[in-house]
């Protein structure tokens, strides 16, 4: 059986994307309750190195609507990384699913082969579109989404595995 890489993709960013809006307002919910700054949360870090989690879910979204768009020859959206409430974060994530519901399944149809070209500040990198979506592209947007959560839950948010799966299979 192959699976597409539209299957692959799309619908797996789409649902961790409002798994981590429920994780989010969680740590919003906290907040009131703690009666804390949003920032206590919003700027906070695992270690002084990492980005602050407002970062964090502007990467995990920046990774995937790239997915989305480079996948299927669309432009990748600019979204200005002003993020600073918990609200904006929210407005963040609603948007990149957005975009990514208008990604049309033919749209990435033969993307597996496509060349893939990702300029960072001092690199570029090369890809065919599968090793750009499972090497690349998963892994970085899982990292930020996981690290988004390990923030809050550092933090003393109470968070489980099912948060972060959303009622998925829950091992141990």
């Amino acid at each position: 059986m192959t699976v597409s890489m539209y299957n692959a993709s799309v619908p797996v960013f789409v649902r961790m994307l409002e798994n981590l809006s429920a994780v989010l307002k969680k740590g919003e919910a906290f907040v009131a309750e703690q009666g804390l700054d949003e920032t206590a949360l919003t700027q906070a870090r695992l270690a002084e190195d990492m980005f602050p989690l407002v970062k964090q879910v502007q990467i995990a979204s920046d990774a995937a609507k790239g997915v989305g768009a480079r996948l299927s020859g669309a432009e990748v959206p600019s979204f200005p990384d002003t993020e600073v409430t918990f609200a904006d974060l929210q407005a963040r994530i609603a948007k990149t699913i957005g975009f990514l519901k208008t990604v049309q399944p033919e749209q990435m149809e033969g993307s597996e082969s496509k060349t893939v070209l990702i300029k960072l500040p001092k690199e570029e990198l090369t890809f065919n579109g599968l090793d750009y979506l499972q090497t690349f592209a998963m892994p970085n947007f899982y990292f930020h989404v996981t690290t988004t959560y390990a923030i809050l839950r550092h933090k003393g948010v109470q968070l489980g595995k099912k948060d972060f799966l959303a009622g998925g299979v829950v091992g141990n």
